[in-house]
């Protein structure tokens, strides 16, 4: 498989105030919208997100997974949920469940994004083998850490496979888990073999 990039990024740039604080129930939210005023505040801080489009990639040689698009319109419809990009989601979900929403890991991850327990109770998702409510989920827990993380891809990844206490222990970088290196880079070429057309992500 052989990946060109020819063209050059279109960059903007927005600041968007992204809100950090515990609800009533103990849950840490992430979120552009301002908690009520019910909700016990932490703290709230304005990140810069930076827009942009990515290259557009040429894939000369490489296939789309045989089931890329039993699940294309979900998982379009949960990325543009998410504002991520839906070739970044497909990426994810090949890698952590190769498109079987009943998938089970053996530390008890389910469905096609592998949302653990706490995650999925976080996301308000009650059934993690139901492929629309899973998706969801998944997208937004990324859109999270890439939030967290300051729109580091590579960060966000590996906090999604290894946990984002663990990318913060080393000292926000890759921890040095053999998993996770390989996670990382299996996520992001798929994601650039994906992304066949630029898009916004």
């Amino acid at each position: 498989m052989i990946i060109q990039p020819v063209l050059a990024n279109s960059i903007s740039t927005k600041t968007t105030i992204i809100y950090k604080y515990f609800d009533t129930k103990g849950v840490l939210h992430l979120t552009t919208q301002p908690p009520k005023k019910h909700h016990q505040l932490e703290y709230a801080r304005s990140y810069l997100i930076t827009s942009y489009q990515p290259p557009l990639v040429l894939n000369l040689h490489g296939k789309k997974h045989r089931k890329y698009k039993n699940y294309q319109l979900l998982i379009e419809a949960a990325a543009k949920n998410a504002r991520l990009s839906p070739a970044l989601l497909h990426a994810v979900v090949q890698v952590e469940s190769n498109y079987n929403p009943k998938a089970v890991s053996p530390k008890g991850a389910v469905g096609l994004m592998q949302l653990m327990p706490a995650t999925a109770k976080r996301y308000g998702v009650t059934d993690r083998t139901d492929p629309i409510a899973n998706l969801n989920g998944g997208a937004r827990y990324l859109f999270d850490l890439l939030t967290l993380f300051n729109n580091d891809l590579s960060l966000a990844l590996a906090a999604y496979n290894a946990g984002e206490n663990a990318v913060k222990r080393y000292g926000n970088t890759i921890p040095p888990y053999k998993e996770t290196k390989n996670y990382v880079k299996k996520v992001k070429k798929l994601y650039y073999q994906n992304n066949h057309f630029t898009e916004k992500y």
